[in-house]
């Protein structure tokens, strides 16, 4: 273990997370040394030797051994015995200090009460620093102890003894030869484990970026990082900001800050996210592993690798990553996405048709299409994406696809043409969209664009004169039944039927409450009373055109106001083909 910690801290292993957030927490440390002082097996870290890359004049030069798994023990290892500090989940460095009693033969977390104690080695640490004086050591310990005849004193001192050991117990290192395909290594990179989850393609082609040091590679990985970071945690710029001043001083960190004053935006992006709307706008590709293999210098024709071809990815990657992260950019596409009505991010449940999306308008802006353009591609497309399930399974394949098609056609909008003519087709709106409104799964993609159609046209809330949908959506208003549950519950209906999305409509919920279990028959036509009276009760509607259009707006069909029981599966029949005709209206409108 001391030879892979040297090989580290001389440069010739790389590790490639070691400026990001230590996941473990100091008890995972204390039993990682607890397990190496007992001899027990701490699993294997695995290396992978880059490729060899040809260089310019035509020699070859071997890269770098890369850490791809192991580095939390290597990093707890290096934090415990080295006495190095690691970043928090803030971003703050912190030292991780771990106790030893020689007399149990224990490890413990450092706290004020070991520290205090005698009979503890407030920090294992400094035993291993290479002015440790052994044999002083021994006896300071053995006197402040009370331990006073030669037998107690020498099992101190082989206690000692085995502790020093540890740094010279081995670790079991896989290498993975140079040899191996990019393709290979990236998949015995995504089958490992950490922690019961899987790693990603992502996370490997991060790990290959963190791990250059020749084209700036740890930047572009901070760059991302941090940018992800304060979307979700805004308050840790000033920590980031003190924590590393290096970073800080750079015009990548005068990039990022807008991040921290976005409160929950509709697309809020981790670092895989960045990394494949990146690549695939700026290369056009949809595969994160021709990613690492760019990285790596792959010529794609001669099936080389080539500094050359490497050092043109590493500046075209971080220059995409900039105009991933800048702020005319995401909010530019924050507001085409909301100008479909999709103001809220419930109502888009797929990471990957935003990221797709975002991706296309960054390669369309670079084409130099006009704005008005754009956002007509984009909307739609993020619409038909998620309309027919476009990136649900296997997204890569299609990323690649899409984006080598769309750059194929001399005008852009061609292809979007040619894939709505083959996705959306009559039968499509007729046939298929009729059958996916009929389920009850209240997070169906198809109600969530039902309700962004609803708010793109401003439309009221059920039985509402002035609130609209979009209101009720960003302030957390209610989703309830026409045909109220209870009623249908004592008619015998089972969940699957009474939960049914073409029963659901937004309602405010004081409505709600007058409704209370009433058929639509009876409550309908105390509202169609009120329009009389002009005395309202059931919210503040008191024309009955007023009520009409209402009615209209919320796909609610002709006759309900006499519905009961009896007319409840023609009256889901009705509305899902009300629904369907909205949101085909609402796309053609985009």
């Amino acid at each position: 273990m001391d030879t892979i910690l040297s090989d580290i801290k001389a440069g010739e292993i790389a590790i490639p997370e070691m400026q990001r957030p230590f996941v473990w927490d100091a008890s995972k440390v204390r039993d990682l040394l607890d397990s190496l002082y007992k001899g027990f097996p701490v699993g294997y870290i695995i290396v992978w030797q880059n490729p060899k890359v040809k260089l310019k004049d035509g020699t070859t030069s071997s890269g770098k051994k890369v850490l791809i798994d192991g580095q939390q023990r290597i990093t707890a290892l290096s934090a415990a015995i080295a006495g190095n500090e690691v970043l928090d989940s803030h971003y703050k460095w912190k030292r991780i200090v771990i106790a030893f009693n020689p007399l149990e033969e224990t490890f413990e977390v450092s706290n004020s009460a070991n520290q205090k104690s005698s009979k503890w080695i407030p920090d294992i640490s400094k035993m291993f620093e290479s002015n440790f004086n052994f044999f002083s050591q021994v006896m300071d310990y053995c006197q402040k102890n009370g331990l006073n005849d030669n037998n107690q004193m020498s099992r101190i001192s082989d206690i000692f003894t085995k502790l020093r050991g540890i740094q010279d117990n081995r670790l079991g290192v896989i290498s993975l030869n140079a040899d191996l395909d990019i393709d290979s290594v990236t998949d015995i990179f995504i089958r490992i484990n950490s922690k019961g989850v899987v790693l990603s393609q992502a996370d490997f082609a991060m790990s290959k970026i963190s791990s250059n040091e020749a084209y700036g590679g740890n930047l572009t990985r901070k760059t991302i990082d941090y940018f992800c970071h304060l979307l979700e945690s805004p308050e840790d710029l000033k920590d980031i900001k003190a924590n590393d001043t290096d970073f800080a001083s750079k015009p990548e960190f005068d990039a990022i800050k807008w991040a921290a004053g976005k409160v929950n935006p509709i697309y809020k992006t981790s670092y895989a996210d960045v990394l494949r709307v990146a690549f695939t706008y700026k290369f056009k590709r949809g595969r994160l592993a021709d990613l690492v293999s760019l990285l790596s210098g792959r010529d794609f024709e001669t099936r080389e690798f080539k500094i050359e071809i490497e050092e043109d990815s590493f500046a075209k990657l971080h220059d995409a990553v900039l105009h991933t992260i800048n702020q005319t950019n995401y909010e530019r596409f924050l507001m085409i996405i909301n100008s479909a009505g999709i103001v809220k991010p419930s109502l888009i449940r797929s990471q990957n048709v935003l990221n797709f999306g975002y991706a296309l308008y960054l390669a369309l802006r670079e084409r130099k299409v006009a704005d008005g353009i754009i956002e007509k591609i984009v909307r739609h497309w993020v619409v038909l994406s998620i309309l027919t399930g476009r990136y649900s399974s296997s997204p890569e394949s299609m990323f690649d696809y899409d984006i080598k098609r769309f750059f194929s056609y001399d005008d852009p909008v061609e292809y979007l043409n040619v894939t709505e003519a083959g996705e959306l087709s009559a039968a499509f709106w007729n046939v298929t969209l009729l059958q996916k409104l009929d389920t009850s799964v209240a997070s169906s993609p198809y109600f969530n664009i039902f309700l962004a159609a609803q708010a793109k046209s401003h439309d009221k809330g059920f039985l509402s004169e002035h609130i609209e949908v979009e209101s009720m959506l960003e302030n957390r208003g209610d989703i309830h039944h026409l045909f109220p549950k209870k009623y249908l519950t004592d008619h015998g209906l089972l969940k699957s039927m009474y939960n049914q999305i073409a029963n659901y409509v937004f309602l405010q919920q004081e409505i709600n409450i007058r409704i209370s279990d009433d058929a639509p028959c009876i409550y309908m036509k105390n509202i169609l009373s009120q329009c009389e009276s002009k005395i309202p009760q059931y919210g503040s509607i008191v024309d009955k055109e007023v009520l009409k259009d209402n009615l209209r707006q919320n796909c609610v069909p002709d006759g309900f106001e006499n519905m009961d029981i009896t007319d409840y599966s023609d009256f889901l029949v009705k509305r899902r083909k009300l629904m369907a005709n909205k949101i085909r209206e609402y796309y053609e409108s985009l």
